[in-house]
Order: C-alpha cells, then sequence, then structure tokens
C-alpha cells in the first residue's frame, strides 16, 4: 500500500527516527538516575559515540528535559582539561519518567470495575471521550467540513495534550467531482492518525475500554468512519486509526458535526490486525 505523508510531517516509514527516539530514551534515563553525569560517560555507559551522545543531549535540552549542572568535587570525569559541568534531569524530566502513577490509576480503575461493575468503567471511559471530543471540537471545526481536514486538524490538538500525532495519506489522492476546479485539492481517499505516545498507555493496557472510547471520538470529531488498527497498549509501535475520508459517491460530503442521534459509530478492529503507517 503507497502511502505519503501531510505536508510537514515526517514520512510515515520512521524506523531511523523510532531508533533515535529509543536511544534518547535511554540517555534520559541515564541522566535522570546518574545525573551530573558527562556526555563522556554516558557514551562509555551507553555503547555509544560521545558525538551521538551530544545530539540527544542537544535535543533533550531544547525539548527542557535535561540541564548542566555543576559536577561535585571528586567526582569522575572532573579533572584537569575536563569539563566540570554534567548533565541532571529538570522537573519536567522528571515528571515525565515513569512512575507509580500508572499503577495507581489501574488499580483505581480496577477498583471502580469491581465495585460498582464494567458499566461504571465504561461509563468513566465515555466521559472522558466526550471532555476530549469538547476539548477539540473548537480547533477541528475550524479546520472545515473535509474529514483529511480535520482529521489534521485533531492530529495537532492531540500532539499538542502529548500524543505526537501526525496523519498519513494512503492512496493517491484524487480530485472530488461536486467542485471541479484548477485549483482544487486533491482528495485523499483515505488515511491513517497516528498517534506514536500515549500518555496513558499502561493503563489503558490494563482497561481497552479507554482505546474504545477514544476511536469513537474519533469519529465524532473527524465526521466519517474510522477503524482501530493497532494501539501501543497493545505492544505495536503507535496508536494507528483508519480514516475513510471520501465516500463511494463523489458528490456526497460527510457532515462536520453530529448529533448524539447521528452520530458515528466507529469500526473498530482487534489491535493486533492491520497496518500501521
Amino acid at each position: 500500500m503507497d502511502t505519503s505523508e501531510t505536508p510537514g510531517v515526517a514520512h510515515a516509514s520512521a524506523a531511523p527516527e523510532l531508533a533515535a527516539a529509543s536511544t534518547r530514551e535511554r540517555v534520559s534515563r541515564t541522566v535522570l538516575a546518574r545525573g551530573p553525569v558527562t556526555a563522556a560517560q554516558l557514551a562509555a555507559d551507553l555503547g555509544i559515540t560521545p558525538a551521538a551522545v551530544r545530539r540527544h543531549l542537544d535535543a533533550l535540552a531544547a525539548d527542557g528535559l535535561v540541564r548542566q549542572a555543576p559536577l561535585p568535587a571528586g567526582a569522575a570525569g572532573r579533572g584537569p582539561g575536563r569539563p566540570a559541568r554534567g548533565w541532571v534531569a529538570t522537573q519536567a524530566g522528571h515528571a515525565a519518567a515513569p512512575g507509580a502513577y500508572d499503577d495507581l490509576a489501574a488499580a483505581a480503575l480496577s477498583a471502580l470495575e469491581r465495585e460498582a461493575g464494567h458499566e461504571a468503567l465504561e461509563r468513566f471511559a465515555r466521559q472522558r471521550a466526550d471532555e476530549l471530543v469538547a476539548r477539540h471540537r473548537p480547533s477541528v471545526d475550524a479546520a472545515g467540513a473535509a474529514p483529511a481536514a480535520r482529521a489534521g486538524a485533531l492530529a495537532e490538538a492531540l500532539t499538542a495534550d502529548g500524543y505526537a500525532a501526525r496523519t498519513a495519506v494512503l492512496g493517491s489522492p484524487r480530485r472530488s467531482a461536486a467542485a471541479p476546479g484548477p485549483g482544487q485539492a486533491p482528495v485523499p481517499t483515505a488515511l491513517q492518525l497516528v498517534q506514536g505516545h500515549c500518555p496513558v498507555q499502561a493503563v489503558a493496557g490494563r482497561h481497552p475500554e479507554l482505546c474504545e472510547a477514544e476511536t469513537a471520538a474519533f469519529a465524532r470529531l473527524i465526521g466519517a468512519p474510522v477503524r482501530r488498527l493497532a494501539t501501543l497498549a497493545a505492544g505495536h509501535h503507535a496508536c494507528t486509526t483508519h480514516v475513510t475520508t471520501t465516500t463511494s459517491s463523489p458528490t456526497s460530503t460527510p457532515t462536520s458535526t453530529q448529533t448524539s442521534s447521528t452520530r458515528q459509530t466507529p469500526q473498530t478492529s482487534h489491535p493486533t490486525q492491520g497496518r500501521s503507517a
């Protein structure tokens, strides 16, 4: 299947980026555990070059996750001609590190289900999804009625929420017969909404109702049928949702907003099925 990214978005084939992200995470965790630590120490500990370590440190510093700090007197790595400063995690870096909050949240949801039943857990998931819809409805509506544009706006909104989202166009875009014209942009027949990170991944792994409610929320916001193909919670490298952006009739246009009586019901598949961008 041919894929092409929306303008300004990285190509869907992101193996080098994923490898870099994995190494950056190792650098971040080591700084968190050992800081203040020098780039040379990190390189020796992780088995990568000092130049590579410095690139990752620069990226982490740009994200506000690490900063430089003085090395203690007599610390390893400090001496004549050697740097007197090392790297430590910032408050944001500590907040981004895995902690006990995931276990606490998962335990709370398990208690809710045990005490009030599975329907209570599903209601909680739906309420959380309703909040997502209410929060992002204005920015998605501002993108217009076209599902592809709405999906792009939703990806931007999700990225602001920490989901590292993007869209990947599937197949060859075609021009709609509804409003032909030389300046009309091609309409993609389908695309994928890809989330490279999930802040609630560990909790969703135990309670997939969160993913199911989120998928339904995407359908409501985009105004088109969606189908979840893969999730981080199920062990995939990204959460991937297929979005059908055109209908069988080229003159029909999906509505941009839906009431509860006309709300789209997403078509879902098992998260281990399908291929992600």
